[in-house]
């Protein structure tokens, strides 16, 4: 009895699981595995014994302590947070504004385009750890001795003075100053959304701004009816990769990685852990659902 031969799509189906195989076994060996014993850490406590460590089940007395008896955790996760709102949208509207300068037709275009990508290629960790306070406001020259972060601080402290005179916002005045003082951070963190988002506007076809040429738009109704609603998916794009960018660098990773390897509680570092890896697919659920709505796919 002869084996019936398989079809084309159930050909490329197999082709497809041998071509993800090895990613999946990456997932289980490297993520899946790792992540089930965090999670067993995390409820237990680990003492150093000779020849390795014993694990004692303690149920939720780790995370219990992370906000009754641990002062550092809740104040660094909120400033995270609090980093994180702040930055994202920042990053996305500079990006995306970058982007579009980047797509006109200019002389030296392609070092400018070098220039804005820079930032990634040299991310080292001495240009990481750099103190950016030395830059903008408040840094280490005191004002006291005329140097130029005290000038910084008092002309920032100016700026403040005269918004808020003119009438704006508290809040709104707070946003624009933070904004200022992390503006080297903003277009450090813009390289790669500024790529993919200038590669999603050289794929929108020109005779959509053909027609509108035609019709009479301008360029601000070509902006808002054309180019904005073409790149809507890598907005979203862009949102959940500088959220995760955002929390991959930050004050509590280091907190999580100093508990674990110079305090050695490694079962309350695992519950950091846990609790930050909550909080971050909690956001990126919250702001998926919230943007995906708004999305616009061409067909």
């Amino acid at each position: 009895m002869f084996k019936k031969p398989m079809t084309l799509k159930q050909k490329n189906a197999w082709f497809g699981v041998l071509f993800a195989s090895p990613l999946m076994f990456g997932m289980i060996l490297l993520f899946i595995l790792p992540l089930i014993q965090s999670f067993r850490y995390s409820l237990s406590s680990l003492d150093m014994v000779e020849g390795g460590f014993e694990v004692t089940y303690e149920g939720f007395e780790n995370y219990t302590s992370l906000f009754t008896s641990n002062p550092d955790f809740p104040r660094t996760l909120a400033e995270s947070i609090g980093n994180m709102v702040v930055n994202v949208p920042l990053i996305l509207i500079f990006s995306l504004f970058a982007a579009v300068l980047l797509n006109q037709k200019f002389i030296g275009r392609p070092f400018a385009r070098a220039i804005f990508f820079l930032p990634v290629i040299l991310a080292s960790s001495a240009i990481a750890n750099l103190d950016i306070s030395s830059f903008v406001g408040g840094g280490a020259i005191p004002a006291g001795n005329g140097g130029e972060g005290g000038s910084n601080a008092l002309q920032s402290f100016e700026l403040s003075k005269m918004m808020i005179e003119s009438g704006l916002s508290p809040v709104i005045v707070n946003y624009i100053t933070g904004a200022v003082d992390r503006i080297y951070e903003i277009i450090s963190s813009s390289g790669v959304q500024i790529l993919i988002f200038l590669a999603g506007l050289q794929s929108i076809s020109p005779s959509l701004y053909e027609a509108s040429k035609i019709e009479g738009a301008t360029g601000y109704e070509s902006f808002w009816k054309i180019t904005f609603p073409m790149v809507t998916p890598l907005i979203l794009t862009n949102m959940v990769y500088s959220i995760t960018d955002t929390f991959s660098s930050n004050q509590i990773n280091l907190l999580i990685s100093e508990t674990a390897f110079k305090v050695f509680d490694f079962g309350l570092s695992a519950a950091m852990s846990w609790v930050f890896f909550l909080c971050v697919g909690l956001i990126l659920a919250v702001s998926v659902g919230l943007i995906s709505r708004k999305v616009f796919y061409y067909d």
